[in-house]
Formats: C-alpha cells, sequence, structure tokens
C-alpha cells in the first residue's frame, strides 16, 4: 500500500484547473474559471460556515425563535399560564377520580353487592395484671 506524502497532497490542492462552461449548440466559451482544489474547498468552507451563521441569527434576532418547539424559549407569561393550566388539570383528575370512586362505592351500596365485612368478635384471653 502506498503512503500518501504530505508533499503530494499539498501539491495536488495547488495544482491548477480550468472550469469552463459553453454553450451547447455553437460550442462558445460562456464563462471559463482557473481554479485549484484548494479555492473550491475554503469557498465551499466560507459558504457553509455564512450559511449556518445565517440561519443561526434568523432564529436568534427574530421571533421565530418563539415558534420552534424545544428550543426552550417563550413568553414568561405563557409559561406562567401554562404552569398554572397544568397544576389545575393535575388537581381536576385527581378529583375526578375520588369522585368516580366515591359514586362506585354509593352504587354498590345501593345495590347491596358490598362483601360482608367479618364482624364477629374474637375471644382473646385476658390479660391479667397484678395489682401489689
Amino acid at each position: 500500500m502506498a503512503k500518501v506524502e504530505p508533499v503530494n497532497t499539498l501539491k495536488r490542492l495547488r495544482s491548477h484547473y480550468r472550469l469552463v462552461i459553453m454553450n451547447e449548440d455553437t460550442y462558445e466559451e460562456v464563462v471559463k474559471f482557473k481554479l485549484n482544489r484548494m479555492s473550491v474547498y475554503i469557498a465551499f468552507s466560507t459558504l457553509f460556515v455564512l450559511l449556518v451563521g445565517l440561519t443561526a441569527s434568523l432564529i436568534i434576532f427574530t421571533p421565530l425563535k418563539y415558534y420552534l418547539p424545544g428550543v426552550g424559549y417563550g413568553n414568561v407569561k405563557e409559561v406562567k399560564e401554562y404552569r398554572d393550566l397544568k397544576i389545575r388539570t393535575d388537581s381536576m383528575e385527581q378529583a375526578l377520580k375520588y369522585h368516580q370512586q366515591y359514586f362506585e362505592n354509593l352504587q354498590k351500596v345501593l345495590q347491596g353487592t358490598i362483601p360482608k365485612l367479618d364482624t364477629t368478635t374474637l375471644a382473646l384471653p385476658k390479660i391479667e395484671t397484678s395489682d401489689d
């Protein structure tokens, strides 16, 4: 396996290429560029960084951030209202559960389907205490 030497890699990055855009019908050169691989890498890297920066600044500095779920931004008043509504909903669910249980027990009592409780008295031996 041949090793790639850094000198060859650097030489390949700096070797010049020509990009020619031609008219297909007349074979006339419309545009021609002299490029090397290094300039193409730099151009694409710069374009990528600019697009990421533009997107990030668009999200950070505009009200668009409020519409993105999971980002954590929001109006303080809306967050407080959301928390209060969640607490009220939880307490209403708990109260509904208690009412349903009460009505189920009331139905059982009215229908007479309550299991009989063991109410027989137990004969426990009396503990003798010594009075000295």
